[in-house]
């Protein structure tokens, strides 16, 4: 009897990932969250971070933004704004770009401003923490 349930990851550019994985682990607003086969269906809010895919003994790591996932019966699907593994990301454009936001939250910002900073430090935070740049 298999331990395994599908998972399609996919973004506007691309099926980022499918196939049969023994388990799940993302981020959510509310913290972490795994996914293992027979997970009650839920529809559940992606942040930005790494997700952790356990396929064969083996753990891929990758970086998602935002998005969604559907957690149905066996079968999974997570609609993201982007994904990357770790070899296709610029650690040089994602230092560039934490550092901007770094900048951009010192000055004085509307809302809207300092909340989009804050999701772009995130996002670069979490890119290199997948390329083991930074822990």
């Amino acid at each position: 009897m298999s331990n395994t349930f599908n998972i399609e990851i996919i973004t506007p550019a691309r099926t980022f990932y499918s196939g049969d994985v023994e388990m799940i682990i993302l981020k959510t607003p509310l913290g972490e969250m795994g996914v293992l086969k027979d997970h009650m269906p839920m529809i559940v809010a992606v942040s930005i971070g790494p997700i952790k895919i356990l396929k064969g003994g083996e753990c891929l790591e990758a970086v998602l933004s935002e998005g969604f996932m559907e957690i149905m019966k066996n079968k999974t699907v997570i609609l993201a704004d982007t994904a990357e593994w770790p070899n296709e990301i610029d650690i040089n454009r994602a230092r560039a770009a934490e550092e901007r936001a770094r900048e951009r939250l010192q000055s004085e910002l509307s809302r809207v401003e300092y909340m989009q900073s804050q999701a772009a430090l995130q996002r670069a935070l979490s890119r290199l923490k997948v390329t083991k740049v930074i822990r």
